[in-house]
Formats: structure tokens, C-alpha cells, sequence
């Protein structure tokens, strides 16, 4: 072996040497720098100004109060009713445990969900006494507690009453029969409390979100369960005029009409309830649902 190859040689071997020890020292550093890839989250953020129960009021938070405007309920995960959180439906999907979504006449029924509230339950109830209508009231139990003169009107206009359960549980059919049984008996008492003798024979499940168990505990305490088949989604706040024609569009005979007094800005419900009405006496005979179904 010549002097110049054995040279070449040593050459190639410090060559292998320093490329080695430079791949080591970048692996080293790579291992010491953090990971700047994007994180995903997978969770829905909230805020200060999103909706309240279904634009209603926040879990323990009665209408009108402070912080009702100012934070969002944990059991609602979407938009509200109309299946916002999954309409309660048995294991075939196409029916709701049972749930009344017509009159079972020709009459139509217009409902109001989550009052009473000071502020619009009494022009809704001056529109309805315009027109002689009389209507359905789907209470929620604590602003029941905080507005009894509000179901005194109520009663007193000859309206119907429904429990919504106390605080407009969506998740309530979840819940074991004893807690079912304990929050409809509470509303039940806020109610019986403004107005002792007057009948609670409805039961309206907040989101329209149904379960055997919740179905068949109101019907042991004596009530029916009640859906709807028109909901012009007054709760997203579409405006007035989109409520009128959705409801003027879709109602037919035997309808239930779902609408608000209750649980964030009504007034569109308001002002399109001014419209609806004429329309609707002209064409159909409007009822408040009986206090003794069958």
C-alpha cells in the first residue's frame, strides 16, 4: 500500500467520523426543541355571550337575573329545541315515546315555552286577550318561583299550563327515575305554589329531548307528554317575519305550535305573534290544549 492511498484512507475514515457525530448532534437538538406542530382541539369553545338555556336562561339562573345573559348552560351542546340535542326518538327513529305532536282534532294549539318572564310573557298575553285566543304555557319551574303573579295571569286568561321541568334540563331524561321524579314534582310545587288549584296535566321536555324514563315518570305523576309539529325556530332568532311565515306556511289543522316568552330577546316572537294571529283566527279555531287528556 502506497503512502498517498494509505493517506486517502485515513482521510475517508475522519470524513465518516465527523459526518456521524454531526448527524448525532442534530438529532440531539431536534430532541431539545418543542414541538411546533398545530395543535386541534376537538371540544366546542364557549364564551361569555353565548346562548343561554336555548337562549333561555343558564342552569340556576332565572329569567331577567344578572348573570342570565352571561353564560352559557352545560347541558346544551347545540342550538335549542328541534332536536338541537338529538330529539328523543326509540330505537326505530321515527317516533318520540309517545309525545302529543298534534291537538288530535282540527284545532290548532299555539304553546309558549320557558316564562314566565316579565318582560314579554305580558304582551304575549295581551295579544292572545286581543284576539280571544287561549294558548299553552310551558312553564320552567324557578322562573315559576320568581314570577307567580306572571302564572296567576296565565290561569286567570283561561290559558293551559305545562311543566318544563325546573331549570329546562335538557339532559333530565338521562338522569335516574328519582331525579326524573324530584325536578317535575319541584316545578310542579312552584306552580301549585302561584296557583293551587290549577291543573298541570302537560309535560314538555326541554329540547324536545325524550327518553322512555322521562316519559314514563310524567305519566305516572299525571302528564302527558307533549312535542310539537310546527317550530318556526324563534329561539335562533330569525326575525319576525321568518316566524310568521314559517308558522303561517306549515300550520295546518290539529297543529302544535312551538313558540317563546322566554330565555333571551322574545320580542321578534312579539311582533310576529301581532301578525300570526289574524291570519291563523281566520282559519282555524285556536285552543288551549284540555286539562284532562286522554
Amino acid at each position: 500500500m502506497t503512502r498517498g492511498s494509505s493517506t486517502a484512507r485515513a482521510a475517508g475514515i475522519v470524513t465518516l467520523v465527523v459526518v456521524g457525530l454531526l448527524g448525532s448532534a442534530y438529532v440531539l437538538g431536534r430532541s431539545l426543541v418543542p414541538d411546533q406542530t398545530p395543535r386541534h382541539t376537538t371540544g366546542v369553545t364557549t364564551n361569555a355571550d353565548g346562548p343561554h338555556y336555548a337562549d333561555q336562561p343558564s342552569i340556576g339562573e332565572p329569567s331577567g337575573s344578572p348573570s342570565a345573559n352571561a353564560s352559557a348552560s352545560p347541558t346544551r351542546s347545540g342550538p335549542a329545541e328541534t332536536g338541537q340535542d338529538g330529539i328523543g326518538r326509540d330505537a326505530g327513529g321515527d317516533n318520540l315515546f309517545g309525545a302529543h305532536t298534534t291537538t288530535g282534532s282540527p284545532r290548532l294549539a299555539l304553546t309558549f315555552d320557558d316564562g314566565p318572564d316579565p318582560r314579554y310573557t305580558p304582551q304575549v298575553l295581551a295579544l292572545l286577550r286581543e284576539y280571544d285566543v287561549h294558548a299553552t304555557f310551558c312553564v320552567v319551574g324557578e322562573n315559576a318561583q320568581n314570577h307567580p303573579e306572571l302564572v296567576q295571569s296565565i290561569v286567570d286568561d283561561g290559558h293551559t299550563l305545562c311543566n318544563h321541568s325546573w331549570q329546562h334540563d335538557v339532559g333530565l331524561g338521562t338522569r335516574s327515575a328519582d331525579a326524573i321524579r324530584s325536578d317535575l314534582l319541584r316545578t310542579n310545587a312552584a306552580i301549585r305554589a302561584a296557583v293551587p288549584n290549577a291543573p298541570i296535566v302537560w309535560y314538555r321536555q326541554p329540547g324536545g329531548a325524550w327518553t322512555y324514563p322521562v316519559v314514563s315518570v310524567a305519566r305516572q305523576l299525571g302528564m302527558t307528554p307533549l312535542h310539537w309539529s310546527v317550530d318556526p325556530s324563534d329561539w335562533d332568532l330569525p326575525g319576525a317575519s321568518k316566524i310568521t311565515a314559517t308558522v303561517l306556511t306549515q300550520a295546518q289543522p290539529g297543529s302544535v305550535v312551538l313558540l317563546h316568552d322566554a330565555g333571551g330577546n322574545r320580542q321578534g316572537t312579539v311582533d310576529a305573534l301581532r301578525r300570526i294571529l289574524p291570519d291563523l283566527t281566520s282559519r282555524f279555531e285556536l285552543e288551549a290544549l284540555p286539562t284532562d287528556p286522554t
